[in-house]
């Protein structure tokens, strides 16, 4: 009886979530100048691409596509580069307070970003920081680094200290240690770590529409929601074909790196 309710349970979950994602793909299918107001449940022209090129060029998505490409690339991977170095400075140097420092890294992650938005403005405006590509990637590498911290952390404190130990012996030095033994271990725990803060720099809304107001520095669903207010016109089908584009991303790198994703998940966990 229990699993009968687990999977009668876990069945109603994926079926509340391919339902969204079904009518999304439908109407996204939809010509635009023939979308009656009301969804569509069954395929029926196909004008996808149509929809896509007009999302596309009308709300100016493909440059912030490359925007937010740009954004969760470097500021994922500088995020759990700087992660990395701090996980092992809290597991492995001979810090005082070591659980002191991992609070204080973590606390990143506990508290809302709403309350940081005014002071930030303020900062960015003064600073010259507002609207640009390097202000944006700042505050991104920043906000991604505490939960990277957290997951490449939990991994380090699994590793053997025995190859340390061997290796300061042997006259290595601590930065040696860490690209030459504790990165090659760490790779699983890298790798799902820089899909994590990719997948959320990729889908941040709030820092693109406060700090960002030209469609050269957007991210892409800043853009996404310009097309929905400003090019409302064009349809329900040309905003759903926009959002089916941003989906995509993120879709790809779970797809492809999935083993790495699953075992990096698994060892960050122990």
């Amino acid at each position: 009886m229990g699993r009968t309710m687990r999977n009668l349970f876990v069945a109603g979950c994926v079926v509340l979530w391919l339902v969204p994602l079904y009518l999304l793909i439908v109407n996204a299918l939809t010509p635009a100048g023939g979308y009656t107001g009301e969804p569509d449940w069954l395929p029926g022209d196909f004008a996808l691409l149509d929809n896509m090129r007009t999302a596309w060029d009308e709300a100016a998505i493909g440059d912030s596509f490359l925007n937010s490409l740009l954004y969760a690339v470097v500021c994922g991977a500088a995020a759990v580069v700087v992660a990395a170095m701090a996980a092992f400075a809290v597991v492995v140097l001979p810090l005082p307070r070591p659980a002191a420092w991992f609070w204080l890294i973590y606390s990143g992650t506990v508290f809302p970003l709403q309350i940081f938005l005014a002071p930030l403005f303020g900062l960015y405006a003064d600073a010259n920081l507002y609207d640009t590509r390097l202000g944006l990637m700042l505050i991104y590498a920043a906000w991604a680094v505490p939960f990277a911290f957290f997951l490449i952390r939990n991994q380090m404190t699994t590793m053997p200290p025995e190859a340390t130990e061997a290796a300061m012996l042997d006259g290595a030095s601590f930065t040696r240690i860490f690209w030459s033994i504790h990165v090659p271990l760490l790779r699983s725990g890298l790798g799902a770590a820089f899909i994590f803060q990719f997948t959320a720099v990729w889908n941040d809304l709030l820092f693109g529409i406060t700090l960002t107001r030209s469609p050269e520095v957007q991210p892409v669903m800043a853009a996404l929601t310009t097309l929905n207010t400003a090019y409302s016109a064009s349809g329900p089908p040309v905003i759903l074909a926009g959002a089916l584009i941003v989906s995509l991303p993120t879709l790809v790198i779970f797809l492809v790196f999935r083993g790495l994703f699953l075992r990096g998940v698994t060892a960050t966990a122990r």
